[in-house]
């Protein structure tokens, strides 16, 4: 049995090779009938164990793979060495691991999936997508939020911010869909002229980037499909993993994947994307805003 299971993986750091890892091993247990209990009995651990690395919640010790995998009845040198490298490389820190000392864990999780999508689909209500952000404008909202925090802690959740946008000019760069309220883009977040800055950055990337779509519902739309507030789905390359829909909280995130819940919040954004005003007006619309900001 061959995997595929290291081809473009990497670039979404130890976060999606630990979900690509997990998906492959909860196959072969299947495959052979074995039950997560006995999985679980095998590492000398329990069957919450063999669920959380099945998920990819946990990392992995090379040990317990190896143990599994002889559970599993697999036996080709080959392909045991292959899942063995991919659980080594599955406990490798991200590139965003030197900011942990101002990135929250709950975020990094996060940042592994977005490093690793193919599509991403966000909605924004209340600020500009970190990834659209200008540097001045990502200033102005981190110090909303960190006020008191000393200048060179800004700086580095500011450089974090603006490392992240990296993922869009890359060679295998993401598609990002982008639905943003319009309050958001009128809220002089940092003053008049950050705010002019931003819009004007937003038209660039509209029609520099042929991987960004970005569409505006305006206040004339009432309300309208998510007035619950911002959500971004990803979606991944590989059709082992399950598309995700994160919710980003005050101190804490939500991470979905079941069926039903990735189903309602991708309803609600293609509603959005009908309720917004078309891609082809999105210029036209910046530039009514970036206009109203003088």
């Amino acid at each position: 049995m061959t995997t595929g299971l290291t081809e473009g993986g990497a670039s979404g750091g130890p976060t999606v090779l630990r979900m690509l890892l997990g998906a492959h091993l909860r196959r072969l247990r299947e495959a052979q009938g074995v039950s997560r209990e006995d999985a679980g009995w095998e590492i000398r651990s329990s069957e919450s164990k063999i669920s959380r690395m099945e998920l990819g919640r946990v990392g992995f010790k090379e040990r317990d793979v190896a143990d599994l995998l002889t559970l599993y009845g697999v036996d080709d040198p080959e392909e045991r060495n292959r899942l063995l490298a991919l659980a080594r490389d599955a406990n490798n820190p991200g590139w965003w691991h030197r900011f942990g000392d101002v990135l929250p864990g709950w975020f990094q999780s996060y940042l592994g999936l977005e490093a690793a999508a193919s599509l991403i689909r966000t909605y924004e209500v209340q600020f500009v997508p970190g990834l659209l952000q200008t540097q001045e404008y990502a200033r102005s909202v981190v110090l909303l939020g960190h006020g008191r925090a000393k200048e060179d802690e800004i700086e580095r959740r500011v450089e974090l911010r603006m490392q992240r946008q990296q993922v869009l000019t890359r060679p295998d760069a993401p598609r990002l869909w982008v639905v943003v309220d319009e309050a958001a883009l009128r809220r002089p977040i940092g003053g008049l002229d950050i705010m002019r800055g931003q819009i004007e950055a937003l038209l660039e990337a509209n029609t520099s980037l042929p991987n960004v779509r970005l569409q505006v519902i305006p206040f004339n739309a009432g309300g309208h499909a998510a007035a619950g507030g911002a959500f971004t789905i990803l979606r991944f390359p590989d059709e082992d993993l399950p598309d995700v829909v994160y919710i980003e909280q005050l101190t804490s995130a939500l991470y979905l994947d079941k069926r039903d819940d990735v189903d309602l919040y991708a309803e609600a954004m293609e509603r959005l994307c009908v309720e917004a005003r078309p891609p082809t007006e999105t210029s036209k619309v910046l530039e009514e805003i970036r206009k109203d900001l003088n």
